[in-house]
């Protein structure tokens, strides 16, 4: 699944080729995504993309009157195509720019979506946010305000949107690493120096993460159809059985929150 890295890479691929153009044909051929793709997008026609930016993991396009937000779901992907080639099977919407430009997006299990609204403030999905993990708000005074009567794990906790967004299955494993924090720790027990490190742990992986090009796992691609490269710096995930690369202790798995979280027994505490 495309990761906050992975949207922002996307961003930053396409914003290049679609700041200042003018829409001149929408094309759906799929419309039955994750929730249907309402007919205010078609509407959107003639109208120029102001600017595109990125909360959590949607997309933002600020048009001239209201907003195209985009989830990229489990499975999708955005490509520019300047040749005007013919669509695929899962090609199912197009954006195609006054400039010939097109912005195809790709999305083979339909998880994802293509929603429109007025205003930000009136699309139910981007309410109840926490905070960009990127940004200044996200520290340790706002995650120590947040641990009272929390006991879950903090792996569980960091993954909460409503807590920081962005920070996903891979990512809080890599974090909690870099940061030396157990994932099975309740939150509770987490000191302020331990919040310290694991802010600057998240800031870290992220940042780095979004620099490489995001995470390449199984379908995501940029926009220009080239593969990230931050799987090949990872120090815990998915290496269950191999040795920590601090430490020598092989790396432990289980799951948590339903989900697969690796950690060094050794350096994780």
């Amino acid at each position: 699944m495309p990761e906050l890295p992975e949207v922002e890479t996307s961003r930053r691929g396409i914003l290049p080729y679609l700041k200042g153009q003018t829409i001149n044909n929408i094309i759906i051929r799929q419309p039955k995504l994750r929730w249907p793709v309402p007919d205010e997008i078609i509407q959107c026609q003639t109208q120029t993309i102001i600017d595109i930016k990125r909360r959590a993991k949607y997309l933002l396009l600020e048009l001239e009157q209201g907003w195209i937000v985009i989830h990229l779901g489990m499975s999708g992907r955005l490509r520019i195509i300047q040749d005007n080639r013919p669509a695929e099977k899962h090609d199912h919407i197009d954006l195609v720019m006054d400039n010939g430009v097109i912005l195809r997006y790709t999305d083979p299990r339909r998880f994802g979506a293509w929603l429109w609204c007025q205003s930000l403030t009136e699309l139910v999905q981007l309410q109840r946010l926490g905070p960009e993990p990127l940004q200044d708000e996200f520290n340790a005074d706002y995650l120590y305000l947040q641990i009272k009567q929390r006991k879950m794990p903090v792996k569980s906790w960091i993954m909460d949107n409503a807590v920081v967004v962005g920070v996903g299955n891979i990512y809080a494993s890599e974090s909690l690493f870099i940061a030396k924090i157990n994932p099975n720790r309740s939150v509770q027990t987490l000191t302020k120096n331990e919040l310290i490190r694991l802010v600057g742990a998240i800031k870290q992986v992220l940042a780095k993460s979004i620099e490489q090009g995001g995470t390449t796992l199984k379908d995501f691609l940029q926009s220009d159809g080239k593969p990230g490269y931050f799987a090949q710096q990872l120090h815990v995930y998915g290496r269950e059985n191999q040795p920590c690369l601090v430490c020598g202790n092989l790396i432990s798995a289980k799951k948590i929150g339903q989900r697969n979280t690796f950690y060094c027994e050794i350096c994780q505490q």
